[in-house]
């Protein structure tokens, strides 16, 4: 399997390992990682059966004054930025997730509230025959849960799991 990690994160699958499937034939990521996933089994000639999307990054439908909103504080005070993006990520559960961190830096934080998931190139992904299961978080504080919701339901396999966050716990 291919996996690809959140923002500011680093070796994160362990705490996803019951959606995961570890095979050849794998790609997964979470959060920020399921942006780059899906750009890397769009580009790829490879066979790839199935991609893991989990809590994908999914921002395009804010408004332009909260992504540079976002990047302010992240300029301001980086590591202020990622406590609170971290304890947000975790919500509602307690999971501690600094043993996991991995300063981001602006550019990717920029990448990721600016990525715009393109059905059409989801499409063409489903056509080559690869599987996408989007997994969801009912109380997820990162994104606008009922927006993804609603794009990705469309078009892909989607699991909307009760009672947890971004971090699917």
């Amino acid at each position: 399997m291919h996996y690809f990690n959140g923002f500011s994160l680093k070796e994160e699958e362990r705490l996803f390992s019951h959606f995961l499937k570890n095979d050849l034939y794998t790609v997964a990521g979470f959060s920020y990682g399921a942006q780059k996933a899906f750009e890397y089994v769009y580009h790829s000639t490879e066979r790839i059966e199935r991609l893991i999307l989990l809590s994908p990054a999914f921002f395009q439908t804010q408004k332009e004054s909260f992504i540079r909103t976002q990047l302010r504080y992240f300029v301001a005070d980086n590591q202020t930025y990622i406590t609170q993006f971290l304890q947000n990520v975790a919500t509602p559960s307690q999971k501690e997730l600094t043993p996991y961190l991995h300063t981001g830096k602006k550019e990717e934080l920029e990448s990721l509230l600016s990525y715009h998931w393109d059905q059409a190139k989801i499409e063409e992904v489903l056509q080559r025959g690869t599987t996408i299961e989007v997994f969801l978080g009912e109380k997820d504080k990162i994104i606008a849960i009922e927006d993804a919701y609603t794009f990705f339901s469309d078009i892909t396999t989607t699991y909307y799991i009760k009672n947890v966050g971004h971090l699917l716990q």
